[in-house]
């Protein structure tokens, strides 16, 4: 399994995501979160099972919340480039995949 690092605007959007449903209902939260972890374990099973969605980037969806992973595919790791609404600005992160730390991000994630 290759490493998966985690792109800090992500991070960012996944703290908010989780933030915004655990204030919604108490425990929703770490529902958001448990169901994320599946979405990485399962991305880091099998990178190349998720939709291409441009060159370089996979969508793998979460179940049971709107919101999608968008990853890359490196040889030495796979880089979350945004937790991505489904409904709002749709590819906004693409400039993400273009950032200087795309080649070195300081967030890892192991599974």
């Amino acid at each position: 399994m290759k490493l998966i690092t985690i792109h800090p605007d992500a991070e960012a959007e996944i703290t908010e995501a989780a933030q915004y449903y655990e204030a919604h209902k108490p425990g929703l939260g770490s529902d958001f979160l448990g169901e994320l972890e599946r979405g990485l374990d399962q991305i880091s099973t099998n990178p190349e099972a998720a939709q291409r969605i441009a060159s370089r980037a996979r969508r793998k969806p979460l179940w049971r919340f709107p919101y999608n992973l968008i990853y890359a595919v490196y040889p030495d790791r796979i880089r979350i480039v945004a937790c991505a609404h489904q409904k709002k600005r749709p590819f906004y992160w693409r400039k993400r995949l273009k950032d200087k730390d795309e080649q070195e991000g300081p967030t890892s994630h192991s599974t």
